[in-house]
């Protein structure tokens, strides 16, 4: 047991700067794409740096995040009695494509990373901003599943998660009025 609380506080902390790291780096990508409308000398002198930034933040936090928390789950999962209790759960096999899902969002991120180290801006800040929800709305499914279990009916839970994703979508129509009408 006492090795199976060890290996949950690492995968919870790599859990954490793995969410940090991808809330971060499309921070990042709303700044490079404004700097990318900015007149020159700014321009170059905010890209750079931002490619600097979001290298470092990917490669050096992010990533590394991703593949040690995945670790130890596996090894909670896999080599600790209590996991393979946990995989007999309905919940936890949800909580698995949850995290797949986490990954294709970061393997898109990553995608989204190589097109702006190229200078490719194929995206909107505004659009850039709603794609940092996404990993919002992965965690709070996430983290309920893994606090409540089965103690939430499951249609509730799809249902609040999709709500919380509508007022989430509000809230950002909202927040880019209020910035409109102060930048003008």
């Amino acid at each position: 047991m006492e090795l199976y609380n060890y290996l949950k506080s690492l995968h919870l902390i790599f859990v954490i700067t793995w969410f940090a790291g991808l809330f971060y780096i499309v921070r990042l990508f709303v700044y490079q794409i404004e700097a990318a409308e900015k007149p020159s000398p700014e321009k170059e002198i905010l890209q750079r740096q931002y490619k600097i930034m979001t290298y470092r933040l990917l490669y050096i936090i992010t990533w590394p995040s991703a593949i040690l928390a995945s670790f130890f789950a596996y090894w909670m999962l896999f080599f600790t009695d209590l996991g393979s209790a946990w995989l007999q759960m309905p919940w936890m096999h949800v909580k698995l494509g949850f995290v797949f899902l986490l990954y294709l969002y970061h393997w898109k991120c990553h995608v989204i990373y190589n097109e702006l180290q190229q200078d490719e801006v194929k995206y909107t800040s505004n659009f850039m901003r709603l794609w940092n929800e996404g990993a919002t709305i992965i965690l709070f499914a996430v983290v309920f599943l893994v606090i409540l279990k089965n103690a939430v009916n499951w249609i509730y839970g799809v249902v609040g998660i999709v709500l919380f994703s509508v007022l989430i979508m509000l809230g950002f129509k909202f927040y880019k009025r209020i910035r409109e009408r102060n930048s003008s």
